[in-house]
């Protein structure tokens, strides 16, 4: 029996969960089963500095990007909190962070160089970092993500939304102006400034392949997050995607195969300016809208439970036969 029968047998009316249903039928499709599961889940979050903070694109300082890796490993953080509260195993990925970082057992270090270089002036990245930064996002998914069903991706990096803003104007072929938000809480000078410094970075860097734009105006956990999707894509497992730098993580994925795609599950639609126009190029439709903008994988986290419940609705609910209801048309409803 298909997912959608196994649905309309079950005592409700037809379509009556909305996009609940959907979820289940999307899981199974991507699982290739009619009894589909949403755990076991992991949470991966990235993280490295970007060079571009030289140029004054974020109110925070760069040493905020250790001081929150320590803090989501140690269990403060947001996403910690929903993680434990989930039960779902989260590790982060150091893959450039500057500053150095107490070792432990949440905490990978596969830093491959203490920041990218200023996009501003020069690529974010030489070809050779390029690849083994994509390598190593295809390799944790083999290694800390190895047993999951559904994999959550998120980051961590001080001056990350102009490396994801850059990369996503660059691949939609957008003045920077249209995909340029506050991030971690820039004024309207502020944001103005970033602009500015995206454009001109626009300007110097105009090779518009994927894999180029990532190289020279993406971050490393950017690149990771991509090497991540595509690997968890080849093995069909479930992204649960997350906020605006994820999502522009998964559209470079999908310009280098599009059959990412196909594995994806959209949770949230963030309040950063430039999220709704990179989810309407994927044509996703995010699962939920509450103004969040604070990374980490949190919207994943807040949406994963909505994955859960229909996943158990599914599976447990009875059918009109089993619980002896009348199923003829109108009985319901």
């Amino acid at each position: 029996m298909s997912t959608l029968d196994r649905w309309n047998a079950k005592t409700k009316p037809p379509g009556s969960l909305g996009k609940i249903e959907w979820i289940a039928t999307r899981l199974a499709a991507i699982e290739q089963t009619d009894h589909p599961q949403a755990t076991p889940a992991v949470a991966l979050l990235f993280a490295a500095d970007h060079g571009v903070h030289a140029e004054g694109v974020s109110p925070y300082p760069q040493a905020v990007t250790a001081q929150m890796v320590s803090n989501i490993v140690h269990g403060g953080a947001a996403s910690s909190v929903l993680a434990k509260l989930h039960g779902i195993e989260h590790f982060v990925i150091d893959v450039g962070v500057a500053s150095e970082i107490a070792p432990h057992p949440r905490l990978v270090n596969r830093a491959i160089r203490r920041s990218t270089h200023n996009f501003a002036v020069q690529p974010a990245m030489s070809e050779g970092e390029f690849e083994r930064v994509l390598a190593i996002g295809r390799e944790c998914i083999n290694a800390q993500a190895a047993q999951a069903r559904v994999v959550l991706v998120g980051e961590m990096g001080i001056a990350n939304t102009s490396s994801a803003s850059a990369v996503a104007a660059a691949l939609l072929g957008l003045p920077a102006h249209e995909i340029t938000g506050a991030g971690t809480g820039l004024d309207a000078t502020g944001i103005t400034h970033k602009v500015a410094v995206i454009d001109a970075a626009l300007a110097l860097h105009t090779d518009r392949d994927p894999r180029a734009v990532l190289r020279c105006l993406g971050g490393f956990e950017i690149v990771a997050m991509c090497g991540a999707y595509l690997e968890a894509s080849a093995q069909r497992k479930a992204l649960l995607i997350d906020g605006f730098i994820a999502t522009v993580a998964l559209l470079a994925a999908a310009r280098m195969d599009p059959t990412v795609l196909d594995v994806c599950i959209f949770s949230h639609q963030s309040s950063e300016r430039g999220h709704r126009a990179v989810l309407n190029d994927l044509s996703a439709e995010p699962l939920l809208s509450l103004g969040m903008r604070l990374g980490e994988a949190t919207g994943a986290l807040m949406a994963y439970p909505l994955l859960v419940q229909s996943c158990t609705l599914l599976a447990e609910m009875a059918t009109f036969a089993e619980a002896a209801v009348d199923n003829r048309a109108g009985s319901l409803g």
